[in-house]
This record gives structure tokens, C-alpha cells and sequence, in this order.
């Protein structure tokens, strides 16, 4: 990392701990999910209600649960429906992770234009993470999807900084660079002010450190290797990495010459996870 870009990434996390760069917040229908969620005396028909105020969450809901992935028995035709056939865990990090697509919009071109990139490769993240975390793991498909969507969470207020500093706008390729730089450590402060699980705050920050060893497959290790599988055919660096160097791959019982969206027994649920994501 050179000496400007450290500079910058220390500017903005100091304007974060002195409360002069404020960390995005859960838009409020996902706040009022995840509260009703930990109720313990939660049932499916309160739930519902919270989500219900919000039509087109209600509807991608309704969608994720007759997705081909869940395999129905009968078409879902309504919410309570849907989040009896989802549970109430599942639903309320879908609910999560859907409402967050509004918290990626700017004024800015440049700006809006990274946050779409930011937001496009977070679906594909974790459209590939559930799809991962469902055949080779015992974790929770759901969590893994919400996972992928918040591991690059930390991009948010680097580009809040970067429309308050207009010098960053005019060099694309610095910003590139601090966007990099920053984004692991600031993803997890965010995750902690939004009370996420430990499980998933650690995922910003550990699913880049590819030497990681860990002693079983966790959701940092699901989401690595679902950024990285999200890559194939590019030519972005992480592609010109030698993966058989990295373990997360063997923890999920795993080739990493595996492409998930070309394998037979995945691209179909692959293509699924896709499909009700974006």
C-alpha cells in the first residue's frame, strides 16, 4: 500500500471513530425486521405484517420462495406463505440483504456508477455463496447470501469520503486503490454498529486473507472462494493467483478448477440464486 493511500484510508477512519464520517445504516424495513426477528415470541403472521408495509420487498420474497432453488411443492402466492415456507431466520437476512440494494445510490456519476459495480458483484457474491454454502457445508444458505451481499460494505463510506474530497473523483484509479485499501476494515466496523453475528463481521476483513488456516469451513471461507469463482474469465488480478495455494477451497471440499456456474450439479441452482437476486 503506498504512503498516499495509507494516508487517506487513516483520514477516513479516524473521521469515522470522531463521528465526523457517519457509517450507513440499515434502511428502516430491514431494522424492523431484524428486531422483529430476534423476538423470541416472533410467529410468521407478525413478520409478515413488518414486511408487508414494503411492496416490493414483499414481492422478491414471494419470488426467492417459489424459486426454483426451494423447490416448492405448490406455488407461494402470498407473504405469510412465503415466510412459512422460508422460516423466520431465513427470511428476516433475505429481507436484510434485499432492502439493502437501496443504501448503493448516489448523486454522483462516478459515484453511482462504482456503487452499481459494488452492488452487481455483491449479488453475484452471494448468489454463488448460497449456492456453495448449500451443497458443500452445513451453514446457513441464507447467512452466506447475506454475507456476500455486506463483504464489500465497507466501499460505502470510502465513496461518501471521496464525494466530499473531489480530488478522488478526477483519478478513478486512486480511488480504485483506497477502495481496496479501505474497504475490509471499515465493512467490519459497520457490521459491528449493526449488530451483525460474529460470523459475518468477520467476513470483510477475512475473505481476502487467503493464507488464512481456520479448523472448519466458516463463511468468511464460503464467500472467499465465491469472490473468487465470481472472477472467472477476467482478467481482474485475483484470476492470475495461483488457487491451489489456497485452503478455504479444501475446507468446502472443493476444486479450485471447479467453476461453480458450469458445473453440472450447480449451475441450475446457481442460475436460480442469480435469478432472485438481482
Amino acid at each position: 500500500m503506498n504512503e498516499q493511500i495509507l494516508q487517506i484510508k487513516n483520514e477516513i477512519i479516524q473521521a469515522i471513530e470522531n463521528d465526523q464520517l457517519t457509517l450507513p445504516t440499515l434502511p428502516e424495513v430491514a431494522l424492523q425486521v431484524r428486531e422483529a426477528a430476534s423476538d423470541e415470541n416472533i410467529d410468521i403472521q407478525k413478520l409478515s405484517n413488518v414486511i408487508t408495509n414494503d411492496a416490493a420487498l414483499t414481492a422478491r420474497i414471494i419470488k426467492v420462495a417459489n424459486s426454483p432453488l426451494l423447490r416448492a411443492a405448490r406455488e407461494i402466492e402470498d407473504l405469510k406463505m412465503a415466510v412459512s415456507r422460508l422460516g423466520i431466520d431465513y427470511t428476516a437476512n433475505l429481507a436484510t440483504g434485499l432492502a439493502m440494494e437501496q443504501m448503493f445510490q448516489a448523486t454522483s456519476d462516478i459515484i453511482d456508477e462504482k456503487m452499481r459495480e459494488v452492488w452487481t458483484r455483491s449479488t453475484e457474491v452471494a448468489g454463488i455463496s448460497h449456492v456453495l454454502a448449500r451443497h458443500y457445508t452445513k451453514l446457513k444458505p441464507d447467512q452466506a447470501t447475506l454475507g456476500g451481499l455486506v463483504h464489500k460494505i465497507g466501499v460505502l463510506p470510502v465513496l461518501t469520503y471521496a464525494e466530499d474530497n473531489r480530488k478522488l473523483l478526477k483519478d478513478v484509479a486512486l480511488l480504485d486503490q483506497l477502495i481496496e485499501a479501505a474497504y475490509p476494515e471499515i465493512g467490519s466496523k459497520i457490521l459491528a454498529a449493526w449488530d451483525f453475528p460474529d460470523v459475518l463481521r468477520l467476513v470483510p476483513e477475512e475473505h481476502i486473507h487467503f493464507d488464512r488456516v481456520v479448523p472448519t469451513v466458516d463463511y468468511a471461507d464460503v464467500i472467499m472462494v465465491a469472490n473468487l469463482q465470481s472472477y472467472i474469465g477476467t482478467d481482474h488480478p485475483l484470476t492470475q493467483m495461483d488457487w491451489s495455494n489456497i485452503s478455504a477451497f479444501e475446507r468446502l471440499g472443493l476444486s479450485h478448477e471447479v467453476n461453480a456456474h458450469e458445473a453440472e450439479d450447480l449451475s441450475e441452482d446457481m442460475e436460480a440464486a442469480m435469478a432472485f437476486l438481482q
